[in-house]
């Protein structure tokens, strides 16, 4: 039985469990794209093409009430039968999706990230945060002027392009590398990110840390920089130093600790946190803010790995469930400190774990969320000659489920680009017939074959090897510059 909510309702319930009254994962199962053009504000991405992938991590208690949305009812319908398949238990479906929430006169918020982005424009109102444009910041530069530029975005975006000079340090290392970074008082630390909010957030850090340094955002980060006609660095290796000695690691330890006992930032020890993760009527998320590298060296089993800065920036990424608890852990604490610091004036009901991970049995490599295989059927692989071979004699139908861009740049002749939620739609035109897929994920790719032959379609195989597979033998592919256009 299908259970539905009105937006009223939800409304209700969602401003009930934003203020500690209870949990609630209220997931908009469009595309990614489609979410970013409107949603409510406290909504998550879990888009249908991936759902029963993605949802264990936004929602890991299965015993959670969901609300699933979308523009129209019938692919809702869907997506509950999806999550029931998983194991999920309480599901409810927005009544008319998210047309009828802005009909009841509540708002759809375009973007992505925007309780995030949100509570950086707040911090830069309330704490009065000091900034610098681009054009002061490339003066500065000319000059000569005592200064570093540090970068708190990720050190893949970093990578890709950079402001000259600038030093990769991700958000979260700010605390715990900035004495190895910066060892003069009259130095001039600016922080910079690819818009606003990480800039915001980066050097409204190192103040509540209590930096002794003039800290200063960058207004608009790479994006500012790029929009005053300045040249972007690529392929920049300037990192922040990985070994700390002994004494700046005590004095970040301490700076921490002071900043935690500030602000009331609450701990909770190992003992406690097992019994939280057992609990079947609450939900827990353990969450590594270390780097990738050090959280797959060693983890505690269970945790699962966002860097500090970037569960600051994209807590909707990592954490589905209104009133939600969640735990922060790290080698030192001074990550954890800084990430919980934030999260809790979100509103977040946040917790360090005491101690870090001394003492701990770990694990090692990244984390498996143990996917429900069983869910989907498992699918025969074509080998790429096989697949030439039929696919010149008409054998199959060859379906493309990878991204748009990834189609329009080089697909098989022929092949029709077809999301999730697009299937009914497009095995109406083949019922019967054998289907070839082709994609980078194998389990979503499951997933489309599971809605395929419930729609009809005849046996449905995968391409051994995807796209690269067929590339690099060298047959042929076609493009499609403007087909189809981004979700």
């Amino acid at each position: 039985m299908v259970n539905f909510i009105n937006a009223v309702e939800l409304k209700v319930e969602i401003h009930l469990c934003a203020r500690g009254g209870g949990e609630l994962a209220v997931l908009d199962i469009r595309e990614h794209g489609q979410y970013g053009q409107g949603h409510p504000f406290l909504a998550v991405s879990c888009p249908y093409s991936v759902l029963e992938q993605k949802a264990p991590i936004l929602v890991p208690r299965y015993s959670a009430p969901v609300v699933v949305y979308d523009d129209n009812d019938n692919l809702s319908v869907r997506a509950a039968d999806a999550l029931a398949r998983v194991g999920y238990v309480d599901i409810r479906i927005l009544e008319g999706g998210a047309s009828a929430w802005e009909a009841a006169g509540f708002t759809l918020y375009q973007g992505v990230n925007v309780p995030s982005k949100t509570f950086g424009e707040l911090v830069e109102h309330f704490c009065h945060t000091p900034a610098i444009t681009a054009s002061e910041l490339h003066e500065m530069q000319m000059r000569g002027d005592n200064l570093i530029l540090l970068d708190g975005r990720t050190a893949e975006e970093y990578s890709n392009f950079n402001i000259p000079g600038g030093i990769s340090c991700p958000n979260a290392e700010l605390p715990l590398r900035f004495d190895a970074l910066v060892d003069d008082p009259a130095t001039t630390v600016v922080i910079n990110c690819a818009g606003r909010t990480r800039s915001i957030i980066g050097a409204q850090t190192l103040i509540d840390f209590g930096v002794t340094q003039k800290v200063l955002a960058l207004e608009n980060g790479t994006q500012g920089w790029a929009l005053a006609d300045l040249e972007l660095e690529k392929g920049a290796d300037r990192f922040a130093p990985e070994e700390l000695s002994e004494a700046m690691l005590e004095a970040a330890k301490a700076r921490a600790q002071r900043l935690a006992t500030d602000h009331d930032i609450a701990f909770v020890d190992y003992s406690m946190l097992t019994t939280w993760l057992q609990d079947n009527g609450r939900t827990t998320y353990l969450i590594d803010v270390r780097s990738r590298a050090e959280f797959e060296s060693g983890h505690i089993p269970g945790a699962c790995h966002v860097p500090g800065g970037q569960l600051v920036q994209a807590t909707d990424l990592a954490v589905g469930v209104l009133g939600g608890r969640i735990v922060i852990c790290d080698d030192n604490e001074v990550r954890a400190i800084m990430a919980g610091h934030w999260l809790k004036q979100m509103g977040r009901d946040v917790y360090v774990l005491r101690g870090g991970l001394e003492g701990h049995t770990m694990e090692k490599g990244s984390v498996n969320f143990d996917l429900n295989y069983s869910i989907a059927p498992d699918l025969a692989e074509v080998s790429v000659d096989d697949a030439y071979s039929g696919h010149c004699l008409d054998a199959f139908v060859v379906v493309d489920l990878r991204t748009s861009q990834a189609y329009r740049d080089g697909h098989l002749s022929g092949a029709i680009w077809c999301l999730r939620p697009q299937v009914p739609k497009i095995v109406e035109q083949f019922v019967g017939r054998s289907v070839l897929l082709v994609a980078d994920d194998n389990f979503a790719a499951r997933l489309m074959a599971f809605d395929m032959y419930e729609c009809g379609a005849g046996e449905v195989s995968i391409l051994s090897g995807g796209m690269k597979a067929w590339l690099d033998v060298g047959y042929a592919v076609e493009s499609s510059p403007d087909v189809p256009s981004d979700l």
